[in-house]
């Protein structure tokens, strides 16, 4: 079985806090840094930053350094690790992958949403999720800490991992 993958890799003692700002849908797209990172693997350059709408390449911490560019259509799987650091204000986390999250090529679809309350210390969480996957469509990672109310925070992200494996080998009957 055939399988192309993207492991991207972000970390704050690494690279410095990620500013978290939410976009119109109350959601932020997690970025990725475009050099090689410990950890970081995309031989089929799925996180490019000259792809994407824009005429100029992406820059990391821009909206694009967020997304995957899949490489082949195929059955994706979806994995992220999101790591949040300690903090009594938020009463919820969200976390959920969005096929063009920024709206450039077929349309914003959020899929795979899930939802937690804190626990004690940081937010450690694994989210795995499964789908068809295309080139001209981008993934993206996006995340929303949550007060009362339902406020948005901008909570301390500490540690982010977003994996795209693609069995380009699908069979059909």
């Amino acid at each position: 079985m055939g399988i192309a993958i993207c492991s991207l890799k972000w970390d704050a003692a690494r690279t410095g806090r990620q500013k978290i700002t939410y976009d119109r849908d109350g959601y932020h797209l997690v970025r990725f840094p475009y050099e090689d990172a410990e950890e970081s693997y995309d031989p089929w350059h799925m996180h490019d930053p000259g792809k994407g709408a824009a005429t100029s390449p992406s820059r990391f911490p821009d909206a694009r350094s967020g997304l995957i560019w899949p490489s082949h259509d195929g059955w994706g799987t979806l994995s992220a690790m999101i790591f949040w650091e300690a903090d009594s204000r938020p009463t919820g986390y969200r976390a959920r992958y969005v096929r063009d999250p920024l709206g450039d090529s077929t349309g914003y679809d959020s899929t795979a949403t899930t939802d937690w309350g804190p626990t004690k210390g940081g937010q450690y969480r694994t989210h795995v999720w499964h789908m068809f996957v295309h080139p001209q469509t981008p993934v993206g990672l996006k995340i929303s800490a949550r007060g009362a109310g339902d406020v948005k925070i901008a909570a301390p992200l500490l540690f982010a991992e977003f994996k795209l494996a693609i069995q380009t080998d699908v069979v059909t009957p």
